[in-house]
């Protein structure tokens, strides 16, 4: 029998490609966005396009009479609504915690008054640790790098470092902890950064779309800070892999934190990213510098020994054939 599921953000890009892969296994979706972001009608669009059971709702996670229709009766929630940008939050910083935060727990409320068994993945993020200070930094050639090579483990302390660290902390903890006191199915994806078709990235977030997009389109790229930044990235076919076995594994998953990225198999700096593309592309890039943004972590990589324990996963995409699928995907959107 088809499952009944809610994808929150569901023309985002994690989202456009968690609806298709779920409606190709005759899975009933109803996709719930404000299509706030660039480039989501044109993904809402595609995602009509397939065969499948979907069902759509324009309404924005604020909307706590919305979230309640969209919640009832589901089997299982991905929750991916969300303001996405570090920079976004420093400006807007209210609207930032009520779409996040308050979107969040209007989601919650929701599920544990009308939908107690249903199963809820949450996005969270790595901006949760912030600046991880008590890992040494050393600089190698043109990336930053751990001393001690290893990655972030779900035991780190927290940092919520900007407004958007705060709000998706808060929320992040609120699913936790719904979990501990309401014993409902819930469980926490402190994810790095992922790519893939479908993602129209630009300067505030989705750092490797919008590098490909503007290698493609023949604009400079503008680097904040000195390019060896570093970050563990993971291709979406490879995240939605993680939320099946997850979801299979909900026994043993449910109420748990797991920090979700590459790992140190795909770390990549962004000086390291501009060459890649320059290989894929086939000419020269031209990108300038400019100041540090705040809340910008100098490097971070996922420790993924958790998921692996827990329900099985690693990533198996590599990153150079990652970029390759991107950029082909890129080379077709008119």
């Amino acid at each position: 029998m088809a499952k009944k599921i809610l994808v929150t953000g569901g023309a985002g890009f994690i989202g456009t490609n968690l609806a298709a892969f779920l409606l190709k296994k005759g899975e009933k979706i109803r996709v719930f966005d404000n299509l706030s972001r660039e480039g989501t009608e044109e993904n809402l669009k595609w995602l009509k396009s397939l065969e499948g059971n979907l069902e759509i709702t324009i309404a924005d996670i604020r909307d706590d009479k919305k979230v309640k229709e969209a919640v009832k009766n589901t089997d299982i929630i991905y929750h991916l609504a969300a303001q996405v940008a570090v920079t976004n939050s420093v400006t807007n910083p209210r609207e930032d915690f009520e779409v996040n935060a308050t979107g969040t727990l209007n989601l919650l409320e929701a599920m544990r008054n009308l939908s107690p068994e249903s199963i809820l993945i949450f996005a969270s993020t790595n901006k949760v640790y912030g600046e991880v200070k008590d890992k040494r930094i050393i600089e190698k050639g043109k990336r930053y790098q751990f001393e001690d090579l290893s990655g972030i483990s779900e035991n780190t302390l927290l940092d919520f470092y900007s407004p958007y660290g705060c709000s998706k902390g808060a929320a992040d903890q609120y699913v936790r902890d719904y979990s501990r006191i309401y014993g409902l199915k819930t469980v926490v994806f402190r994810q790095s950064c992922i790519y893939g078709p479908h993602q129209f990235g630009n300067e505030e977030q989705g750092w490797v779309a919008h590098f490909a997009i503007s290698s493609l389109k023949g604009r400079s790229i503008t680097i904040y800070g000195d390019g060896k930044q570093v970050r563990d990235i993971l291709y979406i076919d490879d995240l939605i892999k993680a939320f099946q076995l997850c979801i299979k594994s909900i026994v043993r998953t449910k109420g748990e934190i797991y920090n979700i990225g590459g790992g140190k198999g795909n770390r990549i700096s962004l000086l390291e990213l501009i060459g890649e593309l320059e290989g894929l592309i086939g000419k020269k890039i031209p990108y300038t510098f400019a100041n540090w943004r705040l809340g910008d972590q100098k490097i971070y990589i996922s420790d993924i020994r958790k998921a692996r324990k827990d329900f099985g996963w690693k990533p198996v995409i590599k990153v150079d054939e990652g970029l390759k699928k991107l950029v082909e995907w890129m080379k077709g959107v008119k």
